[in-house]
């Protein structure tokens, strides 16, 4: 076959086009294969229902002991020291302590330390004297907390000085129905301590004479061992 003859060929065979029929035939087995892969995720998404179905008393028991869970620290936020639940309100406590700032736990300490002194204000105005012991020991190890955040305090705020006039609120309320808290004392020296190391620094330094007649008075609440007092007042001198 000559090369002339071999072109003529080629160009017949570009003539050629294939029947319709051949062309849906072919195009259906191509989309033939990708229908297994659809199949593939419809019976992955299937799985989920069968573990469902498998672990449901597993997970049924879950869901129960989170309903049971959720009740009890319901119940256990108006219970008191002695009360069975009364772990699982100090638990759920501590978990929201860890999440707050360092400079934010001072005040967190001292309102948990305010709660304490009224849940042993309100058992011995209940005369609950099976509770009394429980209820002591828990405003002493809150009280003994307080007294390290103060000793680190570099700061007084406007917080730490509500809480802690609360506090000596509370512990006279307290004593004023009999019961004596041992180691608060700690907390009235520890206070003292900061106040007298405030006092010093106003005192070196120039203030208005409106500031002046404040830190004159604050001496007079410190001298008198209202303590609480006493802060209020620097507290004011520093920020106004």
């Amino acid at each position: 076959m000559t090369e002339t003859e071999l072109i003529k060929k080629i160009q017949e065979l570009k003539k050629i086009r294939p029947r319709k029929d051949w062309v849906v035939l072919a195009k259906r087995e191509i989309f033939r294969e990708e229908y297994p892969v659809i199949e593939k995720r419809l019976s992955i998404l299937e799985i989920f229902p069968r573990l469902f179905h498998y672990y449901r008393p597993v997970l049924a028991t879950f869901v129960f002991l989170g309903i049971i869970a959720i009740a009890a620290l319901g119940l256990a936020q108006n219970t008191l020291p002695g009360d069975t639940l009364y772990s699982v309100k100090r638990i759920s406590e501590k978990g929201r302590v860890v999440f707050i700032s360092e400079i934010n736990k001072p005040k967190a300490h001292l309102e948990l330390a305010n709660k304490r002194l009224e849940e042993l204000t309100k058992i011995a105005e209940n005369n609950q004297i099976q509770k009394l012991a429980p209820a002591i020991n828990e405003v002493q190890a809150s009280v003994s907390q307080v007294v390290k955040d103060l000793k680190a305090s570099k700061k007084i705020t406007e917080e730490i000085v509500e809480q802690t006039k609360k506090i000596e609120e509370s512990q006279e309320k307290v004593e004023a129905l009999g019961v004596i808290v041992g180691g608060v004392e700690e907390f009235d020296n520890t206070l003292s301590q900061l106040v007298e190391r405030e006092i010093k620094d106003l005192e070196n330094k120039i203030l208005s004479e409106e500031k002046t007649r404040l830190l004159e008075q604050a001496k007079a609440d410190f001298e008198n061992g209202n303590f609480s007092a006493a802060l209020e007042k620097i507290w004011l001198i520093s920020n106004n």
